[in-house]
């Protein structure tokens, strides 16, 4: 019961975020969610037996999101602001590595400088390159709405299908709840939603416009003119996004297992911590942008 009372709490204010808010509010609450599981991860860190810069990796994340905050941006400052997160990442290993030399035990700098630096491309350019179609894209939020259908609605198929005919174990030694045959219930059903939501985006649209998640592209009404892909294309983009959300399952689920731990954290009621409930999306963010480019499903009008 807490698991869906949390679930019916949350699916709303996520949607609200994406058709809704402007992109400061979308940056503070990537920003948050980013810090809480920032921290839940550097738990699991020290769970391995590794030390790391918890103050300064914390710090690096939230500043990778807080310039995002600043209220009417223009195109140029957010170009720049583009360049210098850029740069943070790319400078990531130097600063920490740098850091590393002030430790005593030299035997645990690098394994620290190391799992620190993860926490940047794992968790804070993830979770921004969640929010890149809303930003960039037109009628990105359309897109990204699409992506957590593929990834949610694929979780609940390989749930249901395991749960109930589930009999070859997928990978024992870090999930062992997970089966062959959910994971490919996974997959189909995300390919059968992503499909029913990209070959039918007018529809889509007209219904977000109804219930006031979109506004209309014209003060006259109507649906824009959206370039429908191709059934393949459809099925072979969602099964992309869904296969990557769930090794970014698994993986969360390996680090957690090599630090003796079954959830990240406790805040969610029924869900565990927030890195149990993002770690799909870590993985399906970044590869779903790259896929909405190399389809050209960026460009849906």
């Amino acid at each position: 019961m807490k698991r869906i009372l949390t679930a019916v709490v949350l699916i709303p204010l996520v949607m609200l975020l994406i058709f809704k808010a402007p992109v400061w509010a979308m940056s503070l609450a990537l920003a948050i969610v980013a810090l809480a599981a920032t921290h839940e991860y550097l738990n699991i860190v020290e769970g391995h037996g590794i030390e790391p810069f918890r103050t300064v990796t914390m710090l690096m994340v939230v500043l990778f999101f807080l310039p995002g905050t600043l209220p009417n941006l223009t195109v140029p400052q957010s170009q720049a602001l583009f360049w210098a997160k850029f740069l943070l990442v790319l400078l990531g290993p130097i600063i920490f590595l740098s850091i590393a030399l002030s430790r005593e035990t030299l035997q645990g700098a690098l394994p620290a400088a190391a799992a620190s630096f993860v926490a940047l491309p794992y968790i804070a350019v993830s979770l921004w390159s969640a929010a890149v179609p809303i930003w960039y894209f037109p009628f990105g939020a359309i897109l990204v709405f699409y992506m957590l259908i593929v990834v949610w609605g694929g979780d609940i198929f390989a749930y249901y299908v395991g749960k109930n005919f589930g009999r070859n174990k997928l990978a024992p030694r870090i999930s062992p709840g997970k089966t062959w045959e959910g994971t490919a219930a996974s997959l189909i059903g995300a390919a059968l939603l992503g499909s029913l939501i990209l070959l039918h985006l007018p529809a889509i649209y007209n219904t977000l416009v109804r219930v006031h998640l979109m506004q209309s592209a014209s003060v006259f009404g109507g649906t824009p003119a959206f370039k429908t892909p191709t059934l393949f294309t459809a099925i072979l983009a969602s099964v992309v996004i869904n296969a990557a959300a769930q090794l970014g399952d698994l993986v969360e689920s390996m680090i957690k297992r090599g630090a003796n731990l079954k959830d990240s954290g406790s805040l969610l009621p029924g869900h565990g911590g927030v890195l149990d409930r993002i770690d799909a999306l870590l993985f399906a963010a970044p590869v779903a942008v790259l896929t909405f480019v190399i389809s050209g499903l960026h460009r849906i009008v």
